[in-house]
């Protein structure tokens, strides 16, 4: 009878503190949705219920975020020394120095400034425009690097651009360069937006813009265009670059009738960007349309040495690689591409000289170079294991705690935040603790993305989980594959999150599109099937397999094919 007494209790307490905590995970999202909303009542109600909670500094925040602008700087002040050891206090001082600025409080300002770790573009801006009013002729020629900044600038960085421009210190070249960034990136209303600052009669004519961006070859194809002005000419060659990203050769044609009524720095401009988009295409022609063009960015140059490996023109694979610059160059493929075609043209020993440090890399170009060198590949040996008090250490962490509590909610973009804060200047042993902590809590992407940043010791099944084994095992199996195949695609689409979405529309492990699923359920007789089971393990497993089984068998067998298909 005691006995029975016991367990009934125990079981009263279990369950009694898992009501408790689904209350509380309620209040918490529930508080969260509130913060979002800008419902400080609602917030409150909810926070109330939160007092000791582990997340308890993310409902501060939420609270404090609301009424930023009223609070005063001890209050503000004691929230950052509170929380300095997670992200939420860099995230609060980003916030109050541009609620500063904008209230023109700079004093305060400037002494806040140097405490903020990373800045970004608004705060930069915010910065130089205090900085203006005491010095600018220091100020401005610093400001003038945001003119070429490619994605849009806030809007405290306008005062600065037109003080740039009222000062002299942007060129109408300059002008130019930044409409033209804007409308590669198809941006035409930040194109006119840029071009205001033309002088009076100088900028592009807005319906030709729209044009163009429309109907590039039926714009093209009108024999009445103004080539005597810049505006007419970098219409023109806006149409080009737009009809090049649906039919290079197309753009081709049109520009071989149009290109010698502009100049040589024009007629390469268009044609790099020609052979850009014609390599992203796979055309035959690339290599040709890139030879005609000028000074290429690192971009461009990838996807010409790409180009060129698809015809096998080793030549303008090394002359590609070289041109890049010192950064993209750096990167391990372009090493060993560039090691390769060293070989095809007889420079044995200098392709040995780039072969023999990357092969030394964990990574895949460094296992190609090892092979390049006669090496054998094999799985490395496991150098070092964190041991159970370094992981139980590791797992105390307040902002892993924070994390891994973030994840089990679903918040993953706070809880990546939360990690990241967490493992900053982390030696190889910590990381590697911490990369087994996310893996015992099923943090998969989080182990992996950690234990690549080890520099001297290494765990590679930490880099490879194989969770799910059961799953796959029995898939895999029924269907003839290759079970590391199918972990390495895993790995690769979804990083094992089982949630997982992409921007196109794809779900789960697998990453698979909604069309994909419903074909692939009605061929293998699914009952009831229904979108939401995608993110299941099994569903997601079954239904991925399947359509792998059924792309290798219509790619004769190429795994590669399969793959990409």
């Amino acid at each position: 009878m005691q006995n029975i007494r016991t367990h009934w209790l125990a079981w009263l307490v279990l369950a009694t503190a898992t009501a408790q905590g689904a209350a509380l995970d309620e209040d918490f999202l529930a508080a969260r949705e509130a913060y979002e909303a800008s419902n400080a009542a609602r917030l409150e109600t909810h926070a109330s219920r939160l007092q000791g909670h582990l997340l308890e500094p993310y409902v501060a925040y939420w609270r404090l975020s609301l009424r930023l602008e009223e609070a005063s700087s001890e209050e503000v002040r004691g929230f950052l020394s509170a929380n300095r050891d997670g992200p939420l206090a860099e995230r609060l001082r980003g916030e109050w120095l541009k609620s500063l600025a904008e209230r023109g409080e700079w004093s305060l300002f400037n002494a806040e400034l140097p405490l903020l770790a990373s800045r970004d573009l608004e705060v930069t801006c915010y910065a130089l425009q205090y900085r203006m009013q005491a010095k600018p002729e220091e100020a401005l020629p610093e400001a003038r690097s945001l003119w070429f900044v490619t994605r849009d600038l806030p809007d405290a960085c306008t005062p600065l651009l037109n003080a740039l421009v009222a000062a002299g210190l942007i060129s109408g070249d300059d002008l130019w360069t930044r409409i033209r960034v804007a409308l590669e990136a198809g941006r035409v209303s930040r194109a006119r937006w840029i071009a205001e600052w033309l002088p009076a009669g100088e900028a592009p004519a807005p319906q030709s813009l729209e044009r163009a961006a429309s109907n590039p070859a039926g714009f093209l194809e009108r024999r009445s265009h103004d080539l005597k002005t810049r505006a007419g000419r970098e219409t023109v060659m806006f149409a080009v670059h737009r009809l090049a990203r649906v039919s290079p050769p197309q753009a081709a044609s049109h520009w071989t009738r149009l290109e010698e009524r502009f100049s040589r720095e024009d007629r390469a401009y268009v044609w790099g960007m020609i052979g850009y988009l014609g390599a992203m295409r796979h055309d035959r022609d690339a290599l040709t349309w890139y030879a005609r063009a000028g000074d290429l960015s690192d971009l461009q140059l990838a996807w010409k040495v790409r180009a060129a490996l698809r015809v096998g023109s080793w030549r303008d694979v090394l002359a590609a690689v070289d041109a890049m610059s010192d950064r993209e160059r750096s990167i391990s493929a372009w090493r060993y591409w560039k090691a390769r075609a060293l070989k095809a043209t007889g420079r044995e020993d200098e392709a040995t000289e780039l072969l023999v440090p990357l092969a030394s890399e964990f990574g895949f170009y460094g296992q190609l170079a090892l092979e390049e060198l006669g090496g054998r590949i094999a799985a490395p040996f496991a150098a070092y294991k964190p041991g159970a008090k370094e992981v139980q250490a590791m797992g105390q962490r307040a902002g892993l705690q924070r994390a891994l509590e973030l994840y089990r909610l679903g918040l993953r973009a706070e809880a990546n935040g939360e990690w990241l804060w967490g493992i900053r200047g982390f030696d190889d042993r910590k990381l590697l603790a911490a990369a087994e902590v996310a893996r015992r809590y099923e943090v998969y992407d989080r182990a992996i993305n950690t234990a690549e940043r080890t520099v001297g010791l290494h765990d590679f099944a930490l880099r490879y989980p194989a969770p799910y084994r059961d799953v796959l095992k029995a898939h895999t199996a029924q269907l003839a594959l290759d079970e590391a195949w199918v972990y390495g695609l895993i790995r690769q689409e979804s990083r094992f999150v089982p949630d997982a979405q992409s921007v196109a529309g794809a779900s789960g492990l697998m990453q698979i599109m909604p069309a994909t699923a419903s074909w692939v359920a009605k061929r293998i007789g699914l009952k009831n099937w229904r979108w939401s089971q995608v993110t299941e393990v099994d569903t997601n497993v079954g239904l991925g397999t399947y359509y792998l089984r059924h792309m290798l068998d219509a790619l004769d067998g190429q795994p590669v094919l399969a793959s990409a298909a």
